[in-house]
């Protein structure tokens, strides 16, 4: 068995640190060790000790690594394994085990594999109910992906752009495909760019909130633009994992339990039912039972069928943990406290903007002191509504929820809606690029900008 680690170079932590971690595992623990670059190291190691240094590679910081992978073979069956947290999309496993050897990086990535990448960014499962994130145009004739094109807003302008580059994927931050079509035809424009994306064999990917809720995603990133400071999330985001239910229910004796449970049992998946056993003094048998959403009919039909269990049954969903630092908006209380004038001097800088609107709030000037800002990229007002904060910042606010604010002394900056998001593409860029080969090419949009202009 052998495991090989491909490690990417740091400013402050070459390749050589993590290698030379895991060489202080005992000479027991493998065979040999081959560094077959500077930046790719081999372990021979038995199966017994596998685990030990995996194991030892995944305590080591993330940032003595920006990307690694490592593959073993056993008995010619590839094995692999994950591992990531969904909590910090942004900070790279410090090793990922894959079932392909990656002795050097891929020459050409397909859509699928791009695809993974971007979920791994930022999982979809983070975006909000009512939004339609994803893949919304497949090509029919799959083909390498070499040019990816970034954008706030797909339009007529940005499609020609994309096509004039020969360009592969599109990824649009808003989704250009949001309600249903029920035609395809030529009369509503974004119909007409789904046409386009279709005949140029262009896929368009959206990320939409799944970006927004991220921890270190784009309102992480409009935040750091006032300065630092304790930043929390305003609407937190849950764990996606299959929705639980829990049932409580009483058996009169082990016997009418056992038959309720044999029930259960002859469901495909009965292994996903587990529950736990309370005895009382008359020998019935209050039951705990908890089971996957999905499996809630077959359960409740088990216990249905004995008298005492259905009579007694209660049912209550299980609430999901939630995913720290994931979620919709921030709130900061800074570490230094600014003037609003200053803010807003610091946010045009941030944003690469000119010109912002400022509501003060009641009794404010220019000079008042910002303590703590909340922030929701776009279209804020539904997430900021109610939040207690010297500023807040977003793209759009109506005029009646500027006037609340404004009322409770709150000043509000807005900058249109799109301005909000747009700089954060050059961050992603960034990080996209870090996770592909130098085949592929990550541009950004010069066509894509705000459709309102300050004259």
């Amino acid at each position: 068995m052998y495991l090989e680690l491909a490690l990417f170079k740091s400013p402050a932590h070459p390749p050589e640190v993590l290698a030379v971690s895991l060489l202080e595992l005992t000479s027991s623990m493998f065979t040999r060790s081959t560094n077959i670059s500077r930046r790719f190291f081999r372990l021979s190691c038995s199966p017994s000790r596998f685990n030990v240094i995996s194991n030892t590679a995944l305590k080591r910081k993330p940032h003595f690594l920006r990307a690694a992978s490592a593959t073993f073979n056993h008995s010619s069956c590839l094995y692999s394994v994950l591992h990531s947290s969904i909590c910090h999309p942004f900070c790279t496993p410090p090793f990922v085990l894959s079932s392909r050897p990656y002795s050097h990086p891929p020459s050409s990535m397909d859509l699928k594999t791009v695809l993974e990448v971007l979920e791994q960014l930022a999982p979809l499962s983070l975006a909000e109910s009512w939004d339609n994130v994803g893949l919304l145009v497949e090509p029919s004739k799959q083909r390498p992906v070499k040019t990816i094109l970034l954008t706030n807003d797909l339009t007529a302008d940005v499609m020609d752009e994309a096509e004039g580059m020969t360009c592969d994927l599109i990824i649009s931050y808003h989704p250009p495909l949001f309600r249903p079509f029920k035609r395809l035809i030529q009369k509503d424009w974004k119909q007409q760019l789904a046409i386009r994306a279709i005949e140029s064999g262009v896929a368009v990917f959206s990320p939409h909130t799944s970006w927004d809720s991220v921890k270190g995603g784009l309102n992480d990133w409009l935040i750091e633009g006032v300065g630092s400071g304790q930043v929390l999330v305003l609407s937190q985001a849950l764990c996606s994992a299959h929705k639980k239910h829990r049932l409580e229910f009483t058996a009169r004796n082990e016997e009418e339990l056992n038959n309720i449970v044999k029930d259960m049992r002859k469901t495909e998946n009965s292994e996903t039912f587990q529950y736990n056993i309370l005895r009382t003094e008359q020998e019935a048998q209050h039951v705990i039972l908890n089971c996957p959403s999905s499996e809630l009919t077959s359960a409740v039909q088990a216990i249905s069928g004995n008298a005492t269990a259905s009579q007694t049954l209660t049912i209550t969903q299980v609430q999901q943990p939630p995913l720290l630092g994931c979620g919709q908006g921030r709130h900061a209380v800074l570490d230094e406290p600014i003037s609003i004038a200053v803010a807003l001097q610091r946010m045009k800088k941030h944003l690469g903007l000119p010109h912002l609107r400022l509501a003060l709030g009641n009794q404010k000037t220019l000079d008042s002191v910002v303590k703590s800002v909340a922030v929701c990229a776009g279209s804020g007002a539904s997430v900021l509504q109610g939040v207690k904060a010297d500023l807040y910042i977003t793209g759009e606010m109506s005029h009646h929820e500027v006037l609340d604010a404004v009322s409770k002394g709150t000043s509000v900056i807005l900058s249109e809606h799109s301005n909000s998001e747009r700089g954060f593409l050059t961050v992603f860029k960034e990080r996209l690029s870090a996770h592909l080969p130098d085949s592929v090419t990550v541009i950004i949009s010069q066509k894509d900008k705000d459709p309102l202009q300050v004259m």
